[in-house]
């Protein structure tokens, strides 16, 4: 750790219900599986940006009985993970922490993963350092995150086009990169990594449920934090935001709606 003051990030989403619930639907299989196969009982993990515990949690039954501990900035979201952590009978610490400046010690973790954590800061590759702070030798640093200028969906719409603009537009203003998916290697590398695994993988949602969950998740969102700070910064009015949830809501009742989002992954060594 250092003494330099860490950056006071903005989170783009924010933690309404509507976004704590649709992280909740996350799991290891869904999130985390180019990571699943180098995962063995008695490891012991760390989960930075770990929201409301669900990839957490699977990822604990998988070390168990290895130590697993969950952090996030805020406490908003780990009251659901540790009711969740107890539902499951799983042992889970969850903790506010700083990805920049984590309590852990040195080389105390074998695992240090992070799930679309590195889109949302100013200076992702200061908390790579930090991860591979935490790592011990040979252990593994986990990252994956999307890339919204990846996203694509069917049928075309202008309100979407808009929406994607939008949000890409409010994330910048935080000082995040939304497109982070494609910068991670870039980012690994500049942390000082040397023995790197990159991949790729996609979200798909095409059937009706699919589709249903996310267009309806989405004309909530948009009129959330993303939409307020949108609005505050003059990028946005109130119409425009009833006008991309509309389109959502569209989209989702189209019997050929279609959309797939693109993630980058990234494991390095220690």
């Amino acid at each position: 750790m250092t003494d330099a003051v860490p950056p006071r990030d903005v989170y783009t989403h924010g933690h309404p219900s509507v976004v704590v619930s649709s992280h909740a639907a996350r799991t290891a299989t869904s999130s985390a599986a180019y990571l699943i196969p180098l995962l063995r009982p008695g490891l012991d993990l760390l989960d930075v940006g770990c929201g409301p515990g669900s990839i957490t949690v699977d990822l604990a039954e998988l070390v168990a009985p290895g130590r697993v501990r969950g952090v996030e900035i805020t406490d908003a979201p780990l009251g659901r993970a540790r009711e969740l952590a107890t539902e499951r009978g799983v042992a889970v610490e969850f903790a506010v922490d700083d990805a920049y400046r984590l309590s852990d010690a040195d080389d105390s973790v074998d695992v240090a993963h992070a799930h679309q954590v590195l889109q949302h800061l100013s200076d992702p590759v200061a908390a790579l350092r930090e991860m591979r702070r935490v790592t011990r030798t040979g252990g593994v640093v986990a990252v994956r995150d999307a890339d919204y200028a990846g996203f694509h969906w069917w049928p075309a719409d202008e309100r979407l086009d808009a929406w994607l603009d939008l949000y890409r537009a409010v994330a910048h203003g935080n000082g995040a990169e939304p497109d982070a998916g494609r910068h991670l290697l870039a980012w690994v590398h500049e942390a000082g990594f040397t023995e790197v695994t990159p991949s790729a993988s996609v979200w798909c949602y095409a059937t009706p449920a699919e589709r249903k969950t996310w267009g309806e998740m989405w004309a909530q969102r948009i009129h959330s934090d993303v939409g307020r700070m949108a609005v505050e910064r003059g990028l946005a009015s109130p119409s425009d935001l009833d006008a991309i949830a509309a389109a959502w809501l569209q989209w989702a009742a189209h019997p050929d709606g279609w959309l797939v989002i693109p993630h980058g992954e990234i494991l390095a060594r220690a």
